[in-house]
């Protein structure tokens, strides 16, 4: 089961960062709980499904590399980085062109092959430092 979970879950993001968001019906369980609240998007399918095309439109080349992956049974904890070119407005912070690398610590619950709930943390300090070229 953990490397069925470890598939799926690099297909996510391969296909994510290939700006395909079907794989989130095939990867995502229609109960699907998200414990990360994103402002404005519901914990569910569909957040999740918006969060992805919002990412995908505010950062021009969005990708997501894998660093790591550990599974154990229905569990998996993925380290993860987010790459992109800040193209529009995100957070209040207008366009700047500049590039992006942040740092995403995802954990997810497997149950029949598809997640069935998420928690996560994006390191939002350094993505804002490289957003507005401001350092502490």
């Amino acid at each position: 089961m953990s490397d069925a979970n470890k598939e799926a879950a690099r297909q996510l993001y391969r296909r994510f960062s290939e700006g395909d968001l079907s794989v989130i019906d095939e990867v995502i369980s229609d109960d699907f709980v998200e414990h990360e609240v994103m402002p404005g998007l519901e914990p569910n399918k569909d957040g999740v499904r918006q969060m992805f095309g919002m990412f995908r439109s505010v950062f021009r080349d969005a990708k997501f590399e894998v660093d790591g992956m550990i599974a154990e049974g229905d569990m998996l904890f993925a380290l993860v980085r987010m790459k992109g070119i800040h193209q529009a407005e995100f957070m209040g912070v207008p366009a700047s062109g500049r590039a992006i690398e942040v740092g995403v610590a995802d954990y997810f619950r497997f149950e029949n092959g598809k997640a069935l709930e998420h928690w996560g943390v994006m390191d939002t300090g350094a993505l804002m430092q490289q957003l507005t070229g401001v350092t502490a």
